[in-house]
């Protein structure tokens, strides 16, 4: 069977999964000599795949041949495919206890186990292999097709009347011909636009006259995100027609309103308007929709009223937002019928509740599908339009089931948070996130024995975070937070304190064993830090807060792998104490620390202590001058270090790079006048990409690199510099190029007191992309520069330049050039696959020059006045053409 499969890793699994539990040997022999390894039938299909399909159970076949619509490397949501198929009719109805989705889930996992589908690399989504997807649209037949850019409508032919399923891929349909035809397909039963491949809403207003049976109508496809539509800014009226329509996708649409018409869609299962930023309003009439099982308005901003009578629609198991609202309109206890609700609600506007009876006769502690409950009071100053104690009791009958994931409470007025938020029969609860709740004291959450992330932000009113936080009082319950991973606070501006007894007798730790992170964010009163050890804890983000914080929280664990410090008050170094819990620390980020003036007193004290550092990271530190403040590294280098950036530190003067650096970026530090590299003999420098940029006073020496590699520029594994903006810099090494063996790309740019030698012709031998222009020699005096081969990207800044024309080199080492216009013209190189030009603008014809450049597949033309020949006189098939002119001011 190996042999027979090719040894093809995807063909050996799915052939496994068929035989997977079955100890026959019979079975074996049979797959074994099945007629289907010789059958010959010109579609290329794997044979192994085949048998894979053949051996589904009936319903599996069909619910793949389905897939057929999805175009290859799609990342599609495993959601919205179940409810295409339940829009279908492939489940005639539920079986037993289980709905129809959740046998749509149950038969997606069979048909991944079977290798039918994978996940995909980013774990949103899934997707189907190419041979699968080949295998799909095999099985599908004249049934089904999807046009995509790959297929023109025109072959199609007579097709058109046998389509039941149709997907449309890729371009506009002004890339299609006779797509107009579709409306053929009297009896297609799904429409799917898997992009923006609609021309107009008048396209698909009149195509849907005459799709009558249409079951599925979705113009946005199948996966999670999508960069929107523009085209489409309203919803047909029309279609009110398709009386069997079940499935209405017109999520990330420009659309405002949802027509009445739609409420005269009686079988309608499915309505997804997601993403409609501009969408305002739904019909009373949608309560009328009395089959509809999903509605989602989620991410809908100026969607802020709910339809009367949409508690008539007990079959509803998605509906993500609602909005409370006063007098006669949508109230939380209208939710009392909605019983079959599952996976996430956001209710809103919860200060309306006058009530409480009325958040009790919301039932929520009955609705056991939902997994992600969002509780939001109008986000205000707590004045005296609201009552503490009835936000309070309306919290309290808003208990949740016993099955949620998520919970978040939002602007809650009241005091104290109740009992149920503690209760510890929420074993699944995860996550909790409490948002500008007035409370003086956080939850006793401490005993969710599966809680792994918890935010607390903007609660004002907390001045002390204490035992209370962790357990009841007087009550043992063993370790506090036993799963918590992640835990941040965040603007918490009356916070002063942070106090807990968090080990036994013996010093173990007794609480937070597996949190690995914390950020404590914006919280400028917090003075006091005592919460014991935290061996686990690896990320730790402080963030304006005092040095105090920091120098407490440093010590928290020696096992720190990441330290984020941004705008930390007080911090003028890194002091000695606080390197010695730094050893296992591989990224060192700091940001807006304007007291700092060195990171720390002495390198080598830093080099003994950051042992494991990898990266270094420093930005807007305006005070800082040096990395020590007492050079005395005696040769002592951080040997982990690979890569170091600094950016806007206006004040630094210097930087040493060591010799283990392979990254390097210096930015916008206006002071900096010395920028050294130290490198053994016996250790070539890694480094493989340097920038220098906006550092108007750097200045390099003009013979740098002696042969040991020392100096200004390591030559034995840079693939990258780029040095720009630099407009004092008089010199470069340039005569050394033809070392520069591994230097793939380049950029020098912007730095006008270039020495007027450079360019003098010689370049590094395989360079592959440069960018160049804006020097002190003005491009048209540079002549012949002998680019290499392999030099297929270009970019040329032309202000000031000189140039009037460009020519093509055609053979370099012969020194023949192609008519050059003049002495004001410059010499391109004919390797060119990629060329960007910038601000020539005495330019006017480059149209000649095309034919010249063979490889030639992008031209860009920014800011070229005169240049307007390309797209009248020479044909773009070939390549790809961008012009754009602005003011570069």
């Amino acid at each position: 069977m190996v042999q027979k499969c090719g040894r093809l890793p995807l063909a050996l699994t799915a052939l496994g999964r068929v035989l997977k539990g079955n100890l026959n040997d019979d079975k074996w022999e049979e797959l074994l000599k099945s007629e289907i390894w010789d059958i010959d039938d010109g579609n290329k299909i794997l044979p192994a795949l085949k048998l894979s399909y053949y051996h589904l159970p009936p319903h599996l076949k069909q619910l793949f041949a389905y897939c057929s619509l999805i175009p290859k490397d799609y990342v599609f949501d495993k959601n919205k495919l179940v409810l295409l198929w339940v829009a279908e009719g492939f489940f005639s109805q539920s079986k037993g206890n289980k709905s129809m989705e959740y046998l749509g889930h149950e038969y997606f996992d069979e048909l991944k186990s079977r290798s039918f589908f994978q996940q995909s690399t980013n774990e949103l989504g899934y997707t189907m292999h190419d041979l699968i997807n080949d295998l799909a649209t095999s099985v599908a037949g004249e049934f089904s097709f999807r046009l995509d850019g790959e297929v023109d409508a025109s072959d199609m032919n007579e097709a058109f009347d046998k389509f039941r399923h149709f997907s449309l891929v890729g371009p506009r349909s002004g890339s299609y011909r006779k797509l107009n035809e579709l409306q053929r397909a009297k009896h297609l039963r799904t429409f799917l636009v898997m992009s923006d491949g609609l021309e107009s809403d008048s396209f698909l207003d009149k195509v849907l006259l005459e799709l009558q049976f249409l079951r599925v109508l979705s113009v946005m496809g199948l996966n999670h995100m999508s960069r929107g539509s523009k085209i489409i800014t309203k919803l047909p009226e029309s279609i009110g027609s398709l009386k069997h329509l079940r499935y209405l996708n017109f999520s990330y649409t420009l659309i405002t309103c949802v027509p009445e018409q739609v409420s005269d869609l009686y079988n309608l299962q499915t309505l997804l308007l997601h993403y409609c930023y501009q969408l305002s309003s739904l019909p009373e009439s949608v309560a009328k929709l009395i089959n509809l099982r999903h509605l989602d308005v989620s991410n809908t901003p100026n969607l802020k009223k709910m339809p009367l009578g949409i508690s008539q629609l007990t079959s509803l198991q998605s509906l993500p937002k609602v909005f409370i609202e006063e007098g006669n309109g949508f109230k939380v206890s209208d939710l009392k019928g909605l019983s079959d609700l599952q996976g996430r609600i956001s209710i809103m506007g919860l200060d309306k509740v006058i009530n409480p009876i009325e958040a009790k006769d919301a039932n929520l502690h009955q609705k056991k599908g939902l997994e992600v409950l969002e509780m939001k009071w109008s986000y205000n100053v707590f004045d005296d339009s609201r009552n503490e104690t009835i936000e309070y009791e309306v919290l309290k009958e808003l208990r949740p089931p016993p099955k949620l994931k998520n919970l978040k409470i939002l602007n809650n007025m009241g005091m104290r948070f109740p009992s149920w938020v503690r209760d510890p029969s929420f074993d699944r609860l995860t996550e909790i996130t409490l948002y500008v709740c007035r409370s003086t004291h956080l939850p006793t959450i401490g005993c969710l024995r599966s809680l792994k992330k918890l935010v607390v932000e903007r609660m004002s009113e907390v001045k002390t975070v204490g035992f209370e936080f962790l357990a009841p009082i007087n009550s043992f319950l063993g370790i506090a937070f036993p799963s918590l991973e992640v835990l941040t606070f965040k603007d918490m501006e009356g916070w002063q304190r942070w106090s807990i007894d968090s080990s036994d007798d013996h010093g173990a730790p007794t609480s937070f064993p597996c949190l690995h992170e914390i950020s404590i964010k914006c919280c400028p009163e917090l003075a006091e830090v005592s919460i014991g050890l935290i061996p686990s804890l690896q990320v730790l983000h402080i963030e304006e807060c005092s040095e105090a914080v920091l120098r407490s929280m440093v010590g928290l664990s020696p096992s720190l792998v990441s330290l984020k410090m941004v705008n930390v008050k007080g911090l003028t170094q890194l002091h000695g104490k606080d390197l010695v819990h730094l050893g296992a620390v591989e990224h060192l980020y700091i940001h807006s620390c304007d007291e700092l003036r060195y990171l720390w007193e002495r390198e080598s004290e830093a080099c003994k202590s950051l042992v494991s550092l990898q990266k270094l990271v420093v930005i807007h530190c305006k005070n800082l001058v040096s990395s020590a403040e007492k050079e005395d590294n005696f040769g002592m280098s951080m040997e982990s270090l690979k890569s170091v950036i600094f950016y806007r530190c206006e004040t630094l003067e210097s930087y040493n790079c060591t010799h283990t650096v392979e990254r390097l970026h210096i930015g916008s530090c206006d002071s900096m006048t010395s920028l050294t590299f130290s490198a053994m003999q016996e250790h070539p420098s890694p480094l493989t990409e340097s920038i220098v940029s906006d550092c108007d006073n750097v200045q390099l020496q003009p013979n740098p690199i002696p042969v040991t590699g020392c100096g200004f520029l390591p030559m034995s594994c840079l693939t990258s510099l780029e040095i720009r903006f630099c407009k004092n810099l008089k010199s470069f090494p340039h005569e050394h190029f033809q070392s520069l063996t591994s230097l793939e790309e380049l950029e020098i740019s912007q730095c006008p007191s270039m020495d007027y030698s450079f360019p003098c012709g010689v370049w590094p031998p395989n360079l592959t992309k440069l960018t160049i222009g804006c020097l002190n020699k003005p491009m048209s005096e540079w002549g012949l520069q002998n680019f290499p081969t392999s030099l297929v990207d270009l970019w040329l800044f032309g202000e000031n330049s000189g140039v009037v024309s460009f020519a093509v080199a055609e053979d370099v080492k012969n020194n023949t050039i192609t008519n050059p216009s003049s002495s004001s013209s410059f010499l391109l190189p004919p390797s060119l696959v990629s060329l960007s030009l910038v601000g020539f603008t005495e330019v006017e014809s480059f149209s000649e020059v095309l034919p010249h450049l063979p490889c030639l597949k992008t031209l860009s033309i920014r800011h070229c006045p005169k240049l307007g020949d390309l797209k009248t006189i020479y044909d773009p098939s070939n390549v790809t053409i961008d012009v754009i002119s602005y003011n570069r001011a």
